[in-house]
Protein backbone atom coordinates (compact mmCIF):
# COMPACT_ATOMS: atom_id res chain seq x y z
CA UNK A 1 0.00 0.00 0.00
CA UNK A 2 1.55 3.35 -0.92
CA UNK A 3 1.88 5.65 1.75
CA UNK A 4 1.42 9.55 1.84
CA UNK A 5 4.15 11.57 1.75
CA UNK A 6 5.46 13.70 4.73
CA UNK A 7 7.20 16.37 2.82
CA UNK A 8 6.59 19.58 4.15
CA UNK A 9 5.33 18.52 7.61
CA UNK A 10 7.48 19.87 10.96
CA UNK A 11 8.69 17.10 12.77
CA UNK A 12 8.19 18.88 16.19
CA UNK A 13 4.28 19.66 14.91
CA UNK A 14 3.96 16.26 14.61
CA UNK A 15 5.79 14.88 17.58
CA UNK A 16 3.79 17.57 19.77
CA UNK A 17 0.58 16.28 17.99
CA UNK A 18 1.30 12.66 19.19
CA UNK A 19 2.15 13.66 22.53
CA UNK A 20 -1.17 15.78 23.56
CA UNK A 21 -2.94 12.80 21.32
CA UNK A 22 -1.30 9.82 23.53
CA UNK A 23 -1.94 12.07 26.87
CA UNK A 24 -5.86 12.49 25.73
CA UNK A 25 -6.25 8.65 24.75
CA UNK A 26 -5.08 7.80 28.06
CA UNK A 27 -6.84 10.04 30.17
CA UNK A 28 -9.88 9.84 28.91
CA UNK A 29 -9.37 5.17 29.08
CA UNK A 30 -7.46 4.54 31.27
CA UNK A 31 -4.58 3.98 29.42
CA UNK A 32 -1.54 4.76 31.41
CA UNK A 33 2.24 5.14 30.29
CA UNK A 34 4.83 5.23 33.67
CA UNK A 35 8.08 7.32 32.43
CA UNK A 36 11.07 5.20 33.91
CA UNK A 37 13.78 7.40 32.19
CA UNK A 38 14.10 11.13 31.53
CA UNK A 39 12.53 14.00 29.02
CA UNK A 40 15.17 12.76 26.75
CA UNK A 41 13.75 8.94 26.28
CA UNK A 42 10.01 10.59 26.18
CA UNK A 43 11.30 12.20 22.67
CA UNK A 44 13.33 8.98 21.50
CA UNK A 45 9.76 7.46 22.08
CA UNK A 46 8.20 9.82 19.79
CA UNK A 47 10.92 9.69 17.34
CA UNK A 48 10.60 6.18 16.81
CA UNK A 49 6.95 6.43 16.46
CA UNK A 50 7.60 9.44 13.53
CA UNK A 51 10.14 7.13 11.97
CA UNK A 52 7.38 3.77 12.05
CA UNK A 53 4.72 6.20 10.58
CA UNK A 54 7.40 6.86 7.45
CA UNK A 55 7.93 3.66 6.25
CA UNK A 56 4.04 2.69 6.29
CA UNK A 57 3.71 0.61 9.44
CA UNK A 58 1.56 2.59 11.93
CA UNK A 59 2.50 2.62 15.49
CA UNK A 60 -0.46 1.82 17.20
CA UNK A 61 -1.12 1.64 21.29
CA UNK A 62 -3.25 -1.50 21.55
CA UNK A 63 -1.02 -3.74 23.19
CA UNK A 64 0.30 -5.35 19.68
CA UNK A 65 3.67 -6.39 19.78
CA UNK A 66 5.29 -4.18 17.60
CA UNK A 67 4.10 -0.94 19.97
CA UNK A 68 5.20 -3.20 22.76
CA UNK A 69 8.74 -3.27 21.65
CA UNK A 70 8.78 0.68 20.48
CA UNK A 71 7.83 1.13 24.89
CA UNK A 72 10.59 -1.08 26.19
CA UNK A 73 13.12 0.06 24.11
CA UNK A 74 12.39 4.02 25.21
CA UNK A 75 11.95 2.47 28.69
CA UNK A 76 8.15 2.59 29.66
CA UNK A 77 5.97 -0.02 31.25
CA UNK A 78 2.41 -0.05 29.97
CA UNK A 79 -0.10 -0.83 32.74
CA UNK A 80 -3.32 -1.01 31.07
CA UNK A 81 -4.24 -1.66 27.16
CA UNK A 82 -7.91 -0.52 26.13
CA UNK A 83 -9.97 -2.93 24.51
CA UNK A 84 -11.50 -0.27 22.12
CA UNK A 85 -10.13 3.24 21.57
CA UNK A 86 -13.26 4.83 19.94
CA UNK A 87 -16.50 3.96 19.17
CA UNK A 88 -18.04 6.75 16.97
CA UNK A 89 -21.84 6.35 16.87
CA UNK A 90 -22.88 5.77 13.29
CA UNK A 91 -24.90 8.53 11.46
CA UNK A 92 -28.21 7.65 9.82
CA UNK A 93 -30.18 7.26 7.87
CA UNK A 94 -27.48 5.26 5.46
CA UNK A 95 -27.77 5.29 1.91
CA UNK A 96 -26.61 3.59 -0.78
CA UNK A 97 -27.60 3.92 -4.63
CA UNK A 98 -27.80 0.75 -6.81
CA UNK A 99 -28.99 -0.57 -10.03
CA UNK A 100 -28.73 -2.47 -13.03
CA UNK A 101 -30.17 -2.32 -16.67
CA UNK A 102 -31.03 -5.36 -19.05
CA UNK A 103 -30.73 -4.86 -22.87
CA UNK A 104 -32.68 -7.67 -25.05
CA UNK A 105 -32.72 -8.25 -28.80
CA UNK A 106 -34.66 -11.45 -29.59
CA UNK A 107 -35.28 -13.37 -33.43
CA UNK A 108 -38.30 -15.47 -33.61
CA UNK A 109 -38.88 -18.08 -36.27
CA UNK A 110 -42.56 -19.94 -36.69
CA UNK A 111 -43.64 -22.90 -38.37
CA UNK A 112 -47.23 -22.66 -40.18
CA UNK A 113 -48.98 -23.97 -36.65
CA UNK A 114 -47.25 -21.70 -34.84
CA UNK A 115 -48.50 -18.86 -36.57
CA UNK A 116 -51.85 -19.98 -36.52
CA UNK A 117 -51.90 -20.37 -32.88
CA UNK A 118 -50.50 -17.41 -31.90
CA UNK A 119 -49.90 -15.36 -34.52
CA UNK A 120 -46.77 -13.36 -35.95
CA UNK A 121 -44.54 -12.92 -33.82
CA UNK A 122 -42.05 -9.67 -34.14
CA UNK A 123 -38.61 -9.57 -33.69
CA UNK A 124 -37.56 -7.31 -31.58
CA UNK A 125 -35.22 -5.42 -29.24
CA UNK A 126 -35.96 -3.42 -25.83
CA UNK A 127 -35.02 -2.78 -22.33
CA UNK A 128 -35.75 -5.63 -20.55
CA UNK A 129 -35.09 -4.06 -17.22
CA UNK A 130 -33.83 -0.51 -16.02
CA UNK A 131 -34.03 -0.35 -12.18
CA UNK A 132 -33.02 2.43 -9.77
CA UNK A 133 -32.88 1.67 -6.22
CA UNK A 134 -32.23 3.33 -2.51
CA UNK A 135 -30.73 1.21 -0.12
CA UNK A 136 -29.67 1.15 3.99
CA UNK A 137 -30.50 1.70 7.22
CA UNK A 138 -31.91 4.40 9.18
CA UNK A 139 -31.28 2.34 12.54
CA UNK A 140 -28.97 -0.48 13.74
CA UNK A 141 -32.04 -2.88 13.73
CA UNK A 142 -33.61 -1.48 10.57
CA UNK A 143 -33.13 -1.39 6.57
CA UNK A 144 -35.40 -0.43 3.91
CA UNK A 145 -35.04 -0.47 0.12
CA UNK A 146 -36.61 1.50 -2.20
CA UNK A 147 -36.92 0.11 -6.65
CA UNK A 148 -38.15 1.49 -9.29
CA UNK A 149 -37.92 0.02 -12.98
CA UNK A 150 -38.31 2.53 -15.54
CA UNK A 151 -38.44 -0.52 -18.73
CA UNK A 152 -42.02 -1.60 -17.25
CA UNK A 153 -45.49 -0.94 -18.32
CA UNK A 154 -46.33 1.96 -16.10
CA UNK A 155 -42.72 3.63 -16.35
CA UNK A 156 -41.57 4.12 -13.55
CA UNK A 157 -43.13 0.97 -11.63
CA UNK A 158 -42.76 -0.28 -8.27
CA UNK A 159 -40.47 -3.20 -7.16
CA UNK A 160 -39.03 -4.01 -4.16
CA UNK A 161 -40.70 -1.55 -1.96
CA UNK A 162 -40.27 -2.33 2.06
CA UNK A 163 -38.72 -1.92 5.48
CA UNK A 164 -37.30 -4.81 7.84
CA UNK A 165 -36.91 -5.01 11.07
CA UNK A 166 -34.30 -7.46 11.92
CA UNK A 167 -33.78 -9.44 14.83
CA UNK A 168 -36.40 -8.98 16.35
CA UNK A 169 -38.60 -10.92 19.44
CA UNK A 170 -40.57 -14.07 18.19
CA UNK A 171 -40.71 -12.52 14.39
CA UNK A 172 -37.10 -12.56 13.55
CA UNK A 173 -36.72 -10.27 10.20
CA UNK A 174 -40.06 -8.98 10.10
CA UNK A 175 -40.52 -7.37 6.62
CA UNK A 176 -43.46 -4.40 5.41
CA UNK A 177 -43.75 -3.80 2.77
CA UNK A 178 -44.15 -4.79 -1.28
CA UNK A 179 -42.02 -7.59 -2.12
CA UNK A 180 -40.76 -11.14 -3.89
CA UNK A 181 -42.91 -13.70 -1.65
CA UNK A 182 -41.02 -16.88 -0.11
CA UNK A 183 -42.18 -19.25 -2.96
CA UNK A 184 -40.11 -21.01 -5.61
CA UNK A 185 -36.00 -21.50 -5.96
CA UNK A 186 -36.00 -19.55 -9.30
CA UNK A 187 -38.32 -16.84 -8.32
CA UNK A 188 -36.76 -15.98 -5.50
CA UNK A 189 -32.96 -15.83 -7.47
CA UNK A 190 -32.19 -12.20 -8.21
CA UNK A 191 -32.52 -11.44 -11.90
CA UNK A 192 -29.23 -10.04 -11.60
CA UNK A 193 -27.76 -14.13 -10.61
CA UNK A 194 -29.99 -16.13 -13.73
CA UNK A 195 -28.06 -18.25 -15.77
CA UNK A 196 -30.65 -17.83 -18.65
CA UNK A 197 -31.82 -14.92 -19.99
CA UNK A 198 -35.68 -15.48 -18.51
CA UNK A 199 -37.04 -17.58 -15.81
CA UNK A 200 -38.06 -20.68 -16.35
CA UNK A 201 -41.91 -21.67 -17.60
CA UNK A 202 -43.25 -23.20 -13.85
CA UNK A 203 -42.31 -18.99 -12.84
CA UNK A 204 -45.72 -18.44 -14.03
CA UNK A 205 -47.89 -20.14 -11.23
CA UNK A 206 -45.96 -17.62 -8.34
CA UNK A 207 -47.72 -15.08 -6.51
CA UNK A 208 -44.18 -13.13 -7.05
CA UNK A 209 -44.24 -9.60 -6.01
CA UNK A 210 -47.22 -8.45 -3.74
CA UNK A 211 -47.69 -6.25 -0.47
CA UNK A 212 -47.35 -8.18 2.87
CA UNK A 213 -45.82 -8.98 5.95
CA UNK A 214 -43.12 -11.67 6.25
CA UNK A 215 -41.13 -12.89 9.08
CA UNK A 216 -38.18 -15.14 8.16
CA UNK A 217 -35.11 -16.60 9.54
CA UNK A 218 -31.81 -18.32 8.05
CA UNK A 219 -29.77 -20.12 10.45
CA UNK A 220 -26.33 -20.47 8.21
CA UNK A 221 -24.40 -22.95 10.80
CA UNK A 222 -27.47 -25.80 10.35
CA UNK A 223 -28.05 -24.74 6.20
CA UNK A 224 -31.78 -23.93 7.07
CA UNK A 225 -33.89 -20.73 6.01
CA UNK A 226 -37.73 -20.54 6.94
CA UNK A 227 -39.98 -17.78 5.71
CA UNK A 228 -43.97 -16.85 6.27
CA UNK A 229 -45.88 -14.29 4.46
CA UNK A 230 -49.11 -12.45 4.31
CA UNK A 231 -50.09 -10.74 1.15
CA UNK A 232 -52.92 -9.01 -0.85
CA UNK A 233 -53.53 -10.44 -4.06
CA UNK A 234 -53.25 -9.66 -6.78
CA UNK A 235 -50.80 -6.41 -6.37
CA UNK A 236 -50.54 -3.92 -9.64
CA UNK A 237 -46.96 -2.81 -10.71
CA UNK A 238 -48.26 0.39 -8.68
CA UNK A 239 -48.02 -1.21 -5.75
CA UNK A 240 -52.51 -1.33 -5.60
CA UNK A 241 -54.83 -3.74 -4.71
CA UNK A 242 -58.55 -3.32 -5.46
CA UNK A 243 -61.42 -5.71 -5.10
CA UNK A 244 -63.88 -6.63 -2.20
CA UNK A 245 -64.05 -9.31 -2.21
CA UNK A 246 -60.68 -12.01 -1.18
CA UNK A 247 -57.90 -10.54 -2.15
CA UNK A 248 -55.22 -12.51 0.47
CA UNK A 249 -52.85 -15.47 0.31
CA UNK A 250 -50.19 -16.51 2.68
CA UNK A 251 -47.14 -18.29 1.61
CA UNK A 252 -44.24 -20.40 3.70
CA UNK A 253 -40.91 -21.85 1.99
CA UNK A 254 -38.34 -23.65 4.04
CA UNK A 255 -35.36 -25.13 2.92
CA UNK A 256 -32.13 -27.00 3.83
CA UNK A 257 -28.70 -28.00 3.28
CA UNK A 258 -28.41 -31.65 3.03
CA UNK A 259 -24.51 -31.29 2.52
CA UNK A 260 -21.59 -29.20 2.29
CA UNK A 261 -17.95 -29.20 1.86
CA UNK A 262 -15.27 -27.02 2.64
CA UNK A 263 -15.03 -25.94 -1.26
CA UNK A 264 -18.42 -24.99 -1.22
CA UNK A 265 -20.03 -27.80 -2.91
CA UNK A 266 -23.68 -28.08 -1.68
CA UNK A 267 -26.76 -30.15 -2.02
CA UNK A 268 -30.15 -28.02 -1.20
CA UNK A 269 -33.26 -29.20 -0.77
CA UNK A 270 -36.45 -26.99 -0.08
CA UNK A 271 -40.04 -26.87 -0.57
CA UNK A 272 -43.19 -23.86 -0.53
CA UNK A 273 -46.78 -23.97 -0.39
CA UNK A 274 -48.83 -21.20 -0.66
CA UNK A 275 -52.41 -20.39 0.03
CA UNK A 276 -54.74 -17.73 -2.31
CA UNK A 277 -58.24 -16.45 -1.87
CA UNK A 278 -58.14 -13.92 -5.02
CA UNK A 279 -59.70 -11.07 -5.42
CA UNK A 280 -63.06 -10.69 -7.23
CA UNK A 281 -62.68 -14.71 -7.34
CA UNK A 282 -60.94 -14.93 -10.49
CA UNK A 283 -56.94 -16.30 -11.37
CA UNK A 284 -55.40 -16.01 -14.10
CA UNK A 285 -52.39 -18.50 -15.78
CA UNK A 286 -50.40 -17.84 -18.48
CA UNK A 287 -47.05 -17.50 -20.15
CA UNK A 288 -44.49 -16.33 -23.03
CA UNK A 289 -42.05 -18.58 -23.83
CA UNK A 290 -39.14 -17.69 -22.11
CA UNK A 291 -38.52 -14.72 -24.63
CA UNK A 292 -40.31 -11.59 -23.69
CA UNK A 293 -39.70 -8.23 -26.16
CA UNK A 294 -42.01 -5.93 -25.24
CA UNK A 295 -41.73 -2.83 -26.84
CA UNK A 296 -43.50 -0.88 -29.46
CA UNK A 297 -42.07 0.98 -32.62
CA UNK A 298 -44.01 3.23 -35.30
CA UNK A 299 -47.01 2.19 -33.54
CA UNK A 300 -46.07 -1.64 -33.94
CA UNK A 301 -46.48 -3.54 -31.00
CA UNK A 302 -43.60 -6.00 -30.80
CA UNK A 303 -45.39 -7.72 -27.15
CA UNK A 304 -44.59 -11.63 -27.39
CA UNK A 305 -48.11 -12.82 -27.12
CA UNK A 306 -48.50 -16.01 -24.56
CA UNK A 307 -48.58 -19.09 -26.24
CA UNK A 308 -50.64 -20.72 -23.25
CA UNK A 309 -53.26 -19.20 -21.37
CA UNK A 310 -56.19 -20.04 -19.18
CA UNK A 311 -57.85 -17.17 -19.70
CA UNK A 312 -60.25 -16.02 -16.38
CA UNK A 313 -60.87 -18.89 -14.08
CA UNK A 314 -63.65 -18.41 -11.42
CA UNK A 315 -61.68 -19.50 -8.12
CA UNK A 316 -62.66 -19.33 -4.72
CA UNK A 317 -59.23 -20.08 -3.53
CA UNK A 318 -55.72 -21.64 -5.12
CA UNK A 319 -53.37 -23.94 -3.49
CA UNK A 320 -49.73 -23.79 -4.80
CA UNK A 321 -46.99 -26.96 -3.82
CA UNK A 322 -43.61 -26.73 -4.93
CA UNK A 323 -40.27 -28.72 -4.32
CA UNK A 324 -36.80 -27.68 -4.96
CA UNK A 325 -33.36 -29.53 -5.76
CA UNK A 326 -30.35 -27.90 -6.07
CA UNK A 327 -26.34 -28.53 -6.30
CA UNK A 328 -22.70 -27.44 -6.88
CA UNK A 329 -19.62 -29.41 -7.35
CA UNK A 330 -17.01 -27.19 -8.59
CA UNK A 331 -17.59 -25.64 -11.84
CA UNK A 332 -20.73 -27.51 -11.94
CA UNK A 333 -24.10 -26.08 -10.88
CA UNK A 334 -27.82 -27.89 -11.32
CA UNK A 335 -30.92 -27.19 -10.31
CA UNK A 336 -34.93 -27.98 -10.84
CA UNK A 337 -38.14 -27.56 -9.21
CA UNK A 338 -41.92 -28.53 -9.45
CA UNK A 339 -44.97 -26.35 -9.00
CA UNK A 340 -48.39 -27.66 -8.90
CA UNK A 341 -51.55 -25.70 -8.09
CA UNK A 342 -55.24 -26.73 -7.34
CA UNK A 343 -58.15 -23.95 -8.27
CA UNK A 344 -61.05 -23.96 -6.34
CA UNK A 345 -64.16 -23.55 -8.38
CA UNK A 346 -67.25 -22.92 -7.07
CA UNK A 347 -69.47 -25.37 -6.12
CA UNK A 348 -66.11 -27.43 -5.04
CA UNK A 349 -65.17 -28.84 -8.68
CA UNK A 350 -61.23 -27.91 -8.68
CA UNK A 351 -58.96 -27.87 -11.48
CA UNK A 352 -54.75 -28.84 -11.35
CA UNK A 353 -52.13 -27.52 -13.71
CA UNK A 354 -48.15 -27.89 -13.01
CA UNK A 355 -44.97 -27.04 -14.52
CA UNK A 356 -41.63 -28.78 -14.49
CA UNK A 357 -37.83 -27.09 -14.84
CA UNK A 358 -34.73 -28.54 -14.87
CA UNK A 359 -31.18 -26.87 -15.90
CA UNK A 360 -27.79 -27.48 -15.67
CA UNK A 361 -24.45 -25.82 -16.46
CA UNK A 362 -20.98 -25.91 -16.31
CA UNK A 363 -18.58 -22.73 -16.22
CA UNK A 364 -15.83 -23.50 -18.71
CA UNK A 365 -13.17 -21.46 -17.11
CA UNK A 366 -13.44 -22.95 -13.76
CA UNK A 367 -14.86 -20.53 -11.63
CA UNK A 368 -17.16 -21.85 -8.95
CA UNK A 369 -20.90 -20.39 -8.04
CA UNK A 370 -21.70 -19.90 -4.58
CA UNK A 371 -24.69 -20.77 -2.57
CA UNK A 372 -26.27 -17.96 -0.72
CA UNK A 373 -27.50 -19.08 3.15
CA UNK A 374 -29.02 -16.24 3.66
CA UNK A 375 -31.53 -16.68 1.03
CA UNK A 376 -31.43 -19.93 0.22
CA UNK A 377 -31.02 -19.90 -3.31
CA UNK A 378 -27.20 -20.16 -5.52
CA UNK A 379 -25.58 -17.14 -5.75
CA UNK A 380 -23.34 -15.43 -8.34
CA UNK A 381 -20.50 -16.14 -10.90
CA UNK A 382 -17.88 -13.81 -9.93
CA UNK A 383 -14.70 -14.46 -12.36
CA UNK A 384 -11.50 -15.18 -11.38
CA UNK A 385 -9.74 -12.82 -13.53
CA UNK A 386 -11.74 -9.91 -15.10
CA UNK A 387 -11.61 -9.61 -18.97
CA UNK A 388 -8.72 -7.50 -20.55
CA UNK A 389 -5.37 -7.31 -19.33
CA UNK A 390 -5.82 -9.82 -16.27
CA UNK A 391 -7.83 -12.45 -18.11
CA UNK A 392 -11.10 -13.73 -20.32
CA UNK A 393 -13.48 -13.37 -17.75
CA UNK A 394 -15.60 -16.47 -16.58
CA UNK A 395 -17.01 -18.32 -19.37
CA UNK A 396 -20.44 -21.15 -18.68
CA UNK A 397 -22.59 -23.19 -21.42
CA UNK A 398 -25.58 -24.35 -19.77
CA UNK A 399 -28.93 -26.28 -20.78
CA UNK A 400 -32.49 -26.25 -19.33
CA UNK A 401 -35.23 -27.82 -20.28
CA UNK A 402 -39.06 -26.35 -19.05
CA UNK A 403 -42.53 -27.17 -18.88
CA UNK A 404 -45.69 -25.68 -18.18
CA UNK A 405 -49.43 -27.96 -18.33
CA UNK A 406 -52.36 -25.48 -18.38
CA UNK A 407 -55.27 -28.30 -19.28
CA UNK A 408 -57.55 -29.90 -17.25
CA UNK A 409 -61.03 -30.66 -18.04
CA UNK A 410 -62.43 -28.06 -19.94
CA UNK A 411 -59.86 -25.94 -19.64
CA UNK A 412 -57.59 -26.13 -22.54
CA UNK A 413 -54.85 -23.33 -22.12
CA UNK A 414 -52.04 -25.07 -24.07
CA UNK A 415 -48.93 -27.42 -23.12
CA UNK A 416 -45.74 -25.82 -23.38
CA UNK A 417 -42.08 -27.27 -23.95
CA UNK A 418 -39.05 -25.49 -23.76
CA UNK A 419 -35.45 -26.63 -24.59
CA UNK A 420 -32.93 -24.06 -23.85
CA UNK A 421 -29.18 -23.97 -24.61
CA UNK A 422 -27.09 -20.81 -22.93
CA UNK A 423 -23.82 -19.42 -23.40
CA UNK A 424 -22.98 -16.27 -20.95
CA UNK A 425 -19.87 -14.31 -20.92
CA UNK A 426 -19.05 -12.59 -17.30
CA UNK A 427 -16.34 -10.20 -18.21
CA UNK A 428 -16.52 -8.96 -14.26
CA UNK A 429 -18.30 -9.13 -11.25
CA UNK A 430 -21.07 -6.58 -12.62
CA UNK A 431 -20.70 -7.39 -16.41
CA UNK A 432 -22.32 -9.72 -17.82
CA UNK A 433 -23.20 -11.04 -21.97
CA UNK A 434 -25.30 -14.11 -22.57
CA UNK A 435 -26.87 -15.79 -25.36
CA UNK A 436 -29.81 -17.90 -25.62
CA UNK A 437 -31.43 -20.86 -28.36
CA UNK A 438 -35.15 -21.70 -27.75
CA UNK A 439 -36.75 -24.16 -29.38
CA UNK A 440 -40.46 -24.12 -27.98
CA UNK A 441 -42.78 -27.06 -28.56
CA UNK A 442 -46.61 -26.19 -28.14
CA UNK A 443 -49.90 -28.02 -28.24
CA UNK A 444 -52.68 -26.09 -27.92
CA UNK A 445 -56.53 -26.16 -29.16
CA UNK A 446 -57.73 -25.87 -31.93
CA UNK A 447 -54.63 -26.20 -34.07
CA UNK A 448 -52.83 -28.53 -31.93
CA UNK A 449 -48.89 -29.10 -32.50
CA UNK A 450 -46.65 -26.36 -33.79
CA UNK A 451 -42.90 -25.11 -33.09
CA UNK A 452 -41.23 -21.86 -33.04
CA UNK A 453 -37.45 -21.08 -32.82
CA UNK A 454 -36.26 -18.21 -31.15
CA UNK A 455 -32.49 -16.41 -30.47
CA UNK A 456 -32.16 -13.98 -27.69
CA UNK A 457 -29.08 -12.21 -26.77
CA UNK A 458 -28.24 -10.04 -23.19
CA UNK A 459 -26.42 -6.83 -22.26
CA UNK A 460 -26.54 -6.54 -18.30
CA UNK A 461 -24.43 -4.42 -15.92
CA UNK A 462 -25.63 -3.88 -12.48
CA UNK A 463 -23.79 -1.86 -9.37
Amino acid sequence: MRCKSWNGISVWRILCSLSVAVTIVAGAFGQEFVPESSLADRIALLEAQVASLQQGEAATSDGSPQTDGILQAAGYRQLQTPQRLFAPRKAYPVVRLTGFFQSDAGWMHQDTASLATVGDVQDGADFRRARLAAAGDVADNTGYLVEFDFAFPGRPSFMDVWLELRDTPWLNNLKIGQFRQPVGLDGLTSVRELTFIERGLPFAFLPFRQIGVMSSTADEERGITWALSGFRFPTTVFGNQAGDNGGYGVATRLTHVLAENADGDVIHIGSAWSFIDPSNDRIRYLSQPEFVIGAIVGGIPLAVPPFVDTGFLAARHTELFTLELASTYGPFHAQAEAIRTRVRQPGGSALTFSGVSAQAAWILTGEHRPYNHRSGVLGRVVPQCDFGDRGPGAWEAAVRWSLLDLNDGAVTGGRLNNATVGLNWYLNRFTKLQLNYLHAFLNRAPVGRSNADMVLVRAQVDF
